[in-house]
């Protein structure tokens, strides 16, 4: 079956509520009007509330980096479901390699806050994948299949097709190193053939799969032809209205 395209743009530790608005407004000026691909854009907590106002009547979504499963309570520094709720963000990447290797996250955590993702009405963005010691010692399939039934425990198939899964090779990220097409697709392959398992072919066949590891204009397109290959979850490439907005391209070519 023919899924939309999604390229989601994580801003990570960058950009400060000026420099996101600016940034968003380039984007918005070429692409803010494309509905032939899901496009999300997520910034830092301090500038999602400037850049939701950039998106506001424009077809890109408004994406967070993390949350805290908690509705409320004492986490300091931490953000709940229902704040980012009221700022209509829509999306919320959960699992991020960073946040597992730098914040400990496990998965049982992970899942979590998938759960609260979902009862909110966000749409999680949530990341698997290996290091590259684990994909030397021929772990890559063990760890992504832990990585995917940890954070999914609990999610319902009439939720499932409301969850995105983004694949990024630890070692691929921010090194300029890219997981060949065939190392890619095989992994996106897997993913699709375990939530088979898990959810069935139908609903399987429904849940987008993004790349998440250094995609960029000059790969986008042979990776995005690949048929378990939904999108790309964007880092460096989403810091620089050009390069994203050729991303935004070259799904909707693939599409």
């Amino acid at each position: 079956m023919i899924r939309k395209k999604v390229i989601a743009g994580n801003w990570k530790m960058n950009k400060t509520a000026g420099d996101g608005a600016i940034l968003a407004r380039d984007i918005v000026a070429e692409i803010g009007r494309v509905t032939s691909v899901d496009i999300v854009l997520c910034p830092p907590f301090t500038a999602l509330e400037s850049v939701g106002r950039v998106l506001e009547g424009q077809a890109i979504k408004l994406g967070a980096q993390n949350m805290h499963p908690e509705k409320n309570g004492a986490f300091t520094g931490e953000i709940s479901a229902e704040m980012l709720r009221t700022l209509y963000a829509t999306h919320v990447i959960l699992g991020h390699s960073e946040r597992r290797t730098y914040c400990g996250e496990t998965d049982a955590f992970i899942n979590r806050k998938v759960l609260a993702a979902l009862a909110n009405q966000l749409k999680p963005i949530v990341c698997v994948g290996e290091t590259l010691a684990e994909r030397e010692t021929g772990s890559t399939l063990a760890v992504v299949q832990r990585h995917v039934e940890g954070a999914l425990a609990g999610v319902t198939k009439q939720q499932i097709t409301t969850v995105i899964i983004a694949y990024e090779p630890v070692w691929a990220i921010g090194t300029g190193r890219v997981a060949t097409t065939a190392q890619a697709q095989e992994v996106h392959a897997f993913i699709r053939d375990l939530l088979t398992k898990l959810y069935g072919a139908p609903l399987a066949q429904k849940v987008r799969i993004l790349y998440g590891g250094s995609m960029k204009p000059g790969n986008a397109s042979e990776l995005l032809a690949e048929k378990d290959i939904d999108g790309g979850l964007i880092g460096g490439a989403s810091l620089e209205a050009r390069s994203f907005i050729d991303l935004v391209k070259a799904a909707d070519a693939a599409n």
